[in-house]
């Protein structure tokens, strides 16, 4: 369970960072890259670090739900927010990341998300959240791992956690998040873009929630975004 998360961060650590390639949960987890309508949403299933599943085409959220029910997910890894901006205050989430030096959108209110076109991905991402919510439960501060869960997360800051903040930069974002993947013991070959290299990264922190190694950002209000701990890590070297 992970409990008390409404200021800060909150590590669950049960075990000893997980090593390349010998992740100790075997569970099918899921990571979807939320895109606008003209990229689409893209999914990515695995097994512990295998790649059993990744979309040949576009998919509508219930697709999407229908895929990782036949392959038995236990946890979505979600790359959109899952709560919108309230009022002025904004999220804790985001605050909290930003202390990091962590960059990251900020999320406006759903009222002034009607007003741009920038943001279309995010209501793409509302449906996905609204589609899976009832048979994924969103994270909240009462999750216990071994339950069937979706959290939201996002590729800059889960390379952070691996890389090292100092040592990631968006701009080589094609070669480090792959070669991050790759230092978990996933092979990328079968990942065709950018777009499913997000979306494993996603998957990837599926995992390391459910052996317990994440870091967990925000509050019930605001909403939750889960990165790996960066203890973690240590043992993808």
């Amino acid at each position: 369970m992970i409990p008390n998360i409404p200021d800060i961060a909150v590590r669950t650590v049960e075990s000893a960072p997980p090593h390349a390639g010998t992740m100790k949960s075997q569970k099918t987890v899921a990571g979807i890259d939320i895109g606008g309508e003209a990229k689409g949403n893209h999914l990515v299933i695995m097994q512990g670090t295998r790649i059993v599943w990744n979309n040949p085409g576009r998919e509508t959220p219930e697709q999407m739900l229908e895929k990782c029910i036949e392959f038995d997910v236990a946890a979505v890894g979600i790359d959109a927010p899952c709560q919108w901006r309230i009022e002025e205050t904004g999220r804790q989430a985001e605050k909290m990341l930003a202390r990091m030096r962590i960059s990251c959108f900020v999320t406006p209110t759903r009222e002034r998300l009607s007003q741009s076109r920038f943001y279309d991905w995010m209501f793409n991402g509302e449906s996905v959240y609204k589609v899976f919510v009832e048979r994924f439960p969103l994270l909240n501060d009462v999750f216990a791992i071994g339950n069937r869960v979706c959290f939201e997360t996002f590729p800059h800051a889960i390379t952070c956690a691996l890389r090292g903040r100092e040592a990631t930069s968006a701009k080589a974002k094609n070669i480090q998040r792959r070669e991050t993947l790759e230092r978990a013991g996933v092979e990328t070959r079968p990942l065709r873009n950018i777009d499913e290299v997000d979306a494993a990264l996603c998957a990837l922190t599926a995992n390391f929630l459910l052996e317990g190694w994440v870091d967990v950002y925000g509050d019930s209000a605001g909403g939750f975004i889960v990165v790996p701990s960066s203890t973690a890590s240590s043992g993808n070297k």
